[in-house]
């Protein structure tokens, strides 16, 4: 995991430098975030990337599995020019997914910065974050905590359970409105302690929801599927996460 530090600088490279005092309060609350888990619980695993490798699909020397290569019935994350994001897809359902690799604390904390470009009405451009997640063979549970990619009253922020196969899910809570879409630089973070899940934009909780189905699994991240070739627009610039245990 590379230093907080470091993580704040990578930020800044990220935003117009009219936006490093909304960052700086952003870099303050994830701080405190953290230091709340870490005060609680025991520090299991982390991981920390800025997507500095093109590939079709993610895999960063096999940290990450795949929708289509491992799931089969989803679609894969690509990464290219420091940008994560999906695959081309097609199909109901069937979000390009990407979950990482080995055993994992049950508490999860996710952080992702916004990669987003060419807002639209017509599609449901959505940045996903994946908790107690797993990925096999024609078979994706988990929760995901996901907004749109927009800043209208259209706009949303969702949690909601995958239950195994393609298009059995359930949602959990969902919110609409403009102040729960994300745009280009927004930080959004996910968390899950013990049955309880929130979801934060810029530091700010705007979701939250509890269901204890899953008790273990992977972090990860997805987008939505079905948005034409426009799924080069949305995605993330940069993913962190800090998992513990009791």
């Amino acid at each position: 995991m590379r230093a907080m530090a470091s993580t704040a600088a990578h930020w800044k490279q990220q935003t117009s430098a009219g936006a490093l005092d909304r960052l700086t309060e952003r870099y303050a609350v994830t701080a405190r975030l953290r230091s709340r888990l870490g005060s609680t619980f025991s520090s299991v695993r982390s991981y920390s990337t800025h997507f500095p490798l093109d590939e079709t699909p993610i895999s960063e020397s096999g940290a990450w599995v795949n929708g289509a290569i491992d799931g089969i019935d989803w679609h894969d994350v690509v990464t290219k020019n420091g940008v994560a994001h999906g695959a081309l897809s097609t199909g109901r359902y069937t979000d390009p997914t990407a979950l990482l690799t080995g055993v994992w604390g049950k508490n999860q904390a996710v952080k992702a910065v916004v990669y987003s470009r060419n807002q639209t009405e017509r599609y449901y451009q959505e940045v996903e974050i994946r908790l107690r997640s797993t990925l096999a063979a024609h078979s994706c549970t988990g929760y995901e905590v996901f907004w749109r990619c927009l800043e209208t009253q259209n706009a949303y922020a969702e949690i909601v359970r995958w239950n195994g196969s393609v298009g059995d899910w359930t949602s959990l809570q969902k919110h609409t409105g403009t102040q729960y879409g994300v745009r280009h630089g927004d930080l959004v973070e996910a968390t899950i302690v013990g049955d309880v899940i929130r979801g934060y934009v810029n530091g700010e909780e705007v979701i939250s929801a509890t269901d204890n189905t899953y008790t273990a699994g992977s972090p990860g991240m997805g987008f939505n599927y079905g948005v034409g070739e426009t799924n080069v627009d949305f995605g993330f610039s940069y993913f962190e996460v800090d998992t513990y245990d009791d």
